[in-house]
This record gives C-alpha cells, sequence and structure tokens, in this order.
C-alpha cells in the first residue's frame, strides 16, 4: 500500500513514517502545500493522510483539488 504523509511537525511525520515504514507500506511525504499538492496530484496513493494547517496552505483545499480531478 502507498500511502502519501502530508505534515509540517518534522517529528510527528518522522514518528508517522518509521511507524508505517515498519510495517512494510510505502511511504513518501510532503511538508508543506505545494509539494503536498503537486505530489497528490501526480502520484496515485491508496491512502492519503492530510494535515489541515500547513505552510503555505489549507490541507482542505488539496482534498478539495484531489475531488474535482476524479
Amino acid at each position: 500500500m502507498k500511502i502519501l504523509i502530508i505534515e509540517d511537525e518534522t517529528a510527528l511525520l518522522q514518528t508517522i513514517e518509521e511507524f508505517l515504514k515498519s510495517e512494510n507500506f510505502l511511504i513518501e511525504s510532503a511538508q508543506d502545500y505545494n509539494a503536498a499538492l503537486e505530489k497528490a496530484m501526480t502520484y496515485d496513493y491508496d491512502c492519503i493522510l492530510l494535515d489541515i494547517m500547513l505552510p503555505g496552505g489549507n490541507g482542505l483545499d488539496i482534498l478539495k483539488n484531489i475531488k474535482r480531478s476524479t
């Protein structure tokens, strides 16, 4: 399963990544709005863990863009 983690707090992101990798998930991450939007719109993921408050924008706007594109 390929998971995109969108989280700007580095320590929390690392903790989530480490746990999911230990469970054999394929993990990608983004720490700001622009990087997250680019990855979410370019690649296919089975799951996206999405933070709402991000540097440069709002996670809900990313969700709206994903919804419009499907």
